[in-house]
Parts: structure tokens; C-alpha cells; sequence
């Protein structure tokens, strides 16, 4: 019941016999669902990697907006690295974590993003580094990253197309239709 709740239990015993059962769970954070759902709308897929038990890896999947087959659940530290791998063939993967346990696949991944509040073995495992403990600086991060992409497309388009049109005119390519440029002019242009 307690898996079921997204609580995982811990058993104890004295001298043999069952002595109880204590629940512990993490705290899903209020802005995780949030995130996720706007990383689904940035046109990713987003999938739950944990070491935690089946139960409540999906409780805590459903929480977030995840279906039962975007969980995977009861993976140990070489098994989400094999995750990963086992992603990339069907297309890049990004991996956030915070933990030892994340390093290897933070490293496998095409890009890894530790959270700031993580452990030093993940940060330095990362490419990416957030600097709050929040799962909504992601969507942000890739929005950013999307747009510098997108300005270094449109810098190196514009770049060409200078280029081809102001070397010819400095060679004197367009001398014979009246075409020409001060070479004073051209060092300034290219400035």
C-alpha cells in the first residue's frame, strides 16, 4: 500500500523478528508537473529514470504527468547509464540529475544537466550546470539554448551573404558596370 502511495517502505527487525515498517518518500516539488509538461510542449519526451521500486516510481510518474510507459523504475547507477545509451538510438538525450548515482548517465548523455544543489560528482559529470535545485530552470535552459542557436544560424547566414556580395565588389569583380568600393571604405564594412 505504501509503494502504491508513492512511499517506499523500510523494513526492520529485532533479533530476528519483524520490529516494524517506517514509509519514506520524497517530496515532489510543485513546479515538477509544471515542467515537465512545458518540456512535452518544447516537443521532448520525457521519461523518469530512478533507482526507486516500480509502485512508486509510477505514483510519483503519475504526480508529474507521466504515463506508466515513460517510467523506468528500480535502475542502479550502471543500469540508467545503459538507459541512456539504449535512448540515443532512437535520438538525442538530455539526462538531468543531482545525485552520485546520476554520474555515469549525466556523462553518457548527448547533454547532461546536474542540478546546482547535487553532488560534486554530478556537477563536474554534467555539461550543464543549473544553479537552482528547481526542475523548471530545464524547459528554460533548453529555450535559451534553442534561441543561441537560432541567432548563431542567423549570424553566420547573414555573414555569408555579406561575404558574397562584398568580396566581389572589393576584388573589382563589378568594375566593368561601374561597381567599386574605396578600400578605405571596404576595411570599414568588414569592421
Amino acid at each position: 500500500e505504501m509503494s502504491r502511495d508513492g512511499v517506499t517502505p523500510l523494513y526492520f527487525s529485532l533479533a530476528g523478528k519483524a520490529a516494524g515498517v517506517i514509509g519514506v518518500s520524497d517530496v515532489v516539488k510543485q513546479t515538477s508537473a509544471e515542467a515537465i509538461s512545458q518540456m512535452k510542449a518544447l516537443g521532448l519526451q520525457v521519461v523518469l529514470l530512478t533507482g526507486d521500486n516500480a509502485a512508486t516510481a509510477k505514483h510519483i510518474g503519475t504526480m508529474v504527468g507521466l504515463d506508466e510507459q515513460h517510467v523506468i523504475a528500480g535502475v542502479l547507477p550502471a543500469g540508467k547509464e545503459a538507459e541512456v545509451r539504449r535512448l540515443q538510438a532512437v535520438g538525442r538525450v538530455a539526462m538531468v540529475g543531482d545525485g552520485i548515482n546520476d554520474a555515469p548517465a549525466l556523462t553518457r548523455a548527448d547533454t547532461g544537466i546536474a542540478i546546482g544543489a547535487g553532488t560534486d560528482v554530478a556537477i563536474d559529470a554534467a555539461d550543464v550546470v543549473l544553479m537552482n535545485s528547481s526542475l523548471a530552470d530545464v524547459p528554460a535552459a533548453i529555450r535559451l539554448s534553442r534561441a543561441t542557436l537560432r541567432n548563431i544560424h542567423e549570424n553566420l547566414f547573414w555573414a555569408f551573404i555579406y561575404n558574397v556580395i562584398g568580396i566581389p565588389l572589393a576584388a573589382g569583380v563589378f568594375i566593368p558596370f561601374g561597381l567599386t568600393l574605396n578600400p578605405m571604405f571596404g576595411a570599414a564594412a568588414m569592421s
